[in-house]
């Protein structure tokens, strides 16, 4: 693509409004910006479509949604599933309830009956409606929790799942063969509704999901009891997370919830946070401040479609709050829930955990001590979400519990995405569970490390934007695919892996085998002693990501040796440019 033709093609052609061709008219003279709108398409990456709000092909805005919808429903066409329908949510970013109506409205104009929510509603919930409502396909309109100027557009499958390989490039070739944006198909709401082919989502789906997550509580009586005690703070980040939250946390016994005022409410600015991504500690700031005030016990925070939860816990030693990682919180979940479930006696024989290539070997330990397959699928919670299909399609595999680094974990086969809601839930229960046992969720962490060894993990994000950015990210890669690293840092390189090549290599004897993952830029370094590394460029923002974790016997051990470690993969993912 020629950007600067395609460019005055915009600005110029009856395919486009005023308005859109008004803002582009604005930046003629800005030739740097041009050419980052048009010097490419909007591609599916780990998590759909993403992108910033704008004008231009690299932008999200409703020409890119429209294509993407046309060439979805071409495709549900073909696959000839259109009476089954869509279901379509959104969050509370700009243009999110305008995106999701248009996605509705193209999907009826080409005999594809339509679901949308009513309102806002988290991801979770969307996922969830899929399979209630057996549509084949389903939408999230969001951006997770990319700052304020992003908006994305998320494709599930009939399982509830996000698309995976090679359904995904199946609907881009779609979306790509949509060449002119004439092609996109229109019709009103009215007629829509006259054919019967939009349908509005209502509480009733809220009422559905809340009774199957409060089925998955495994000691409500504890709940009940010590819910009387335990208080909670609680922030949606602006999001979707209170549509369905503070009421499942009061009907499962809570009687002391503090939802963060200047945070409750839906608002896509974002307004008392920069980055609205409970990743990030300074998310936590009113939190923090309420917690303090009201003497809370725990701190809990969803991003804005409420898929990851983020939290805080009150060090009993110290007084203060703090923060887990990702892993943290989802082992604490996975440790809490296994052993109840173990020691009611309905842990499945044939139980799997399922993590990513980048997330904490803790997995592993925890999945060897209570006899459960343990699962390594690359990043992307779709990929989790494939493997629990392979398993209902099979009947051969009980799902116990499967999450992502990235904050992010599921509890039960209800869904087939990552569910900061029921992970809020699942942390609630636990803190009641250890409060019996004078513990915090700090505590019970600290139980974990004591039991299985000391593990540690951190994620470091190098940011390189535009065109010239994507040029670095890639040699990057290349630069360390095509060095042959023995040492990184102090450790040993026992196995690399290059999953894109599908080599597995035994740096000792030489050996290679097969990574049996699909092909996927990343490369991973396993070194000794439980400590591994790993680095991969964003699927869905500017940046390469380097990942890694170590394992000691002691926490201030383990905080020095991955320091070196990041250091080191720091100096190396940085190191001179292959050009």
């Amino acid at each position: 693509m020629d950007y600067l033709e395609e460019y005055k093609r915009w600005c110029e052609s009856s395919e486009f409004d005023e308005e859109t061709k008004k803002e582009l008219l604005a930046i003629k003279e800005n030739k740097e910006e041009i050419e980052d709108r048009f010097y490419k398409e909007l591609e599916f990456g780990t998590a759909g479509l993403r992108g910033v709000i704008g004008a231009g092909t690299n932008r999200m805005n409703q020409y890119t949604v429209g294509k993407a919808t046309q060439g979805l429903a071409n495709y549900i066409l073909e696959q000839g599933t259109q009476e089954k329908g869509v279901a379509i949510s959104y969050d509370s970013r700009k243009m999110s309830k305008e995106f999701s109506m248009q996605t509705a409205l193209i999907l009826c104009a080409n005999g594809i009956k339509a679901y949308l929510f009513e309102s806002l509603r988290p991801v979770p919930e969307l996922s969830f409606a899929v399979r209630q409502l057996g549509c084949t396909a389903g939408i999230m309109i969001t951006a997770s929790h990319n700052p304020p100027q992003y908006n994305g557009y998320k494709v599930y499958w009939d399982d509830g799942a996000q698309i995976v390989s090679p359904r995904d490039k199946e609907i881009i070739a779609k979306v790509r063969a949509v060449e002119k944006y004439s092609e996109i198909k229109h019709i009103t709401k009215e007629e829509a509704i006259k054919k019967n082919l939009f349908y509005t989502i209502g509480n009733e789906m809220d009422d559905k999901y809340l009774a199957v997550l409060k089925d998955l509580v495994l000691n409500p009586e504890i709940v009940k009891e010590q819910g009387k005690k335990l208080k909670v703070v609680y922030t949606p980040l602006h999001g979707t997370g209170n549509t369905v939250t503070e009421k499942l946390l009061k009907e499962i016994g809570l009687q002391n919830v503090y939802v963060v005022p200047e945070q409750k409410d839906p608002d896509g600015n974002f307004p008392t946070v920069s980055y609205p991504n409970p990743e990030d500690p300074k998310a936590f700031k009113l939190a923090i401040e309420l917690a303090k005030k009201v003497e809370a016990d725990v701190i809990l925070a969803n991003d804005p479609d409420a898929d990851r939860l983020g939290i805080f816990a009150k060090n009993t030693k110290t007084g203060e709050y703090e923060s887990f990682t990702g892993n943290m919180s989802a082992l604490l979940i996975a440790e809490y829930r296994i052993s109840q479930m173990k020691e009611k006696g309905i842990l499945p024989k044939d139980g799997m955990l399922i993590s990513t290539v980048v997330s904490s070997n803790l997995a592993k330990a925890i999945s060897n001590y209570y006899n459960l397959e343990f699962i390594e699928v690359l990043t992307g919670f779709k990929n989790i979400g494939a493997v629990m299909r392979k398993a209902e399609e099979n009947k051969d595999k009980a799902y116990v519990f499967g999450f992502e680094e990235s904050y992010g974990c599921l509890i039960g086969d209800y869904a087939r995405d990552k569910d900061g809601i029921s992970a809020v839930m699942a942390l609630c229960e636990a803190a009641c569970y250890y409060q019996t046992q004078g513990k915090t969720l700090w505590d019970a962490m600290e139980d974990i490390y004591k039991k299985y060894g000391y593990y540690k993990e951190v994620q470091v994000s190098i940011v390189r934007e535009g065109v010239q950015g994507a040029k670095e990210i890639k040699n990057m890669m290349e630069n360390m695919r095509n060095s042959e690293i023995e040492k990184i840092g102090s450790y040993q390189v026992l196995v690399f892996k290059d999953i894109e090549k599908d080599i597995v290599k035994n740096m000792q004897t030489g050996e290679t085998t097969k990574t049996n993952l699909p092909q996927s830029n990343v490369l991973y370094y396993e070194l000794q002693e439980d400590a591994w590394c790993c680095i991969r460029p964003s699927g869905t923002e500017p940046k390469i990501k380097l990942y890694m974790g170590v394992k000691a016997t002691s926490s201030k051990e383990a905080q020095q040796k991955l320091e070196e470690l990041k250091n080191e993969m720091c100096r190396l993912g940085q190191a001179p440019m292959v050009h």
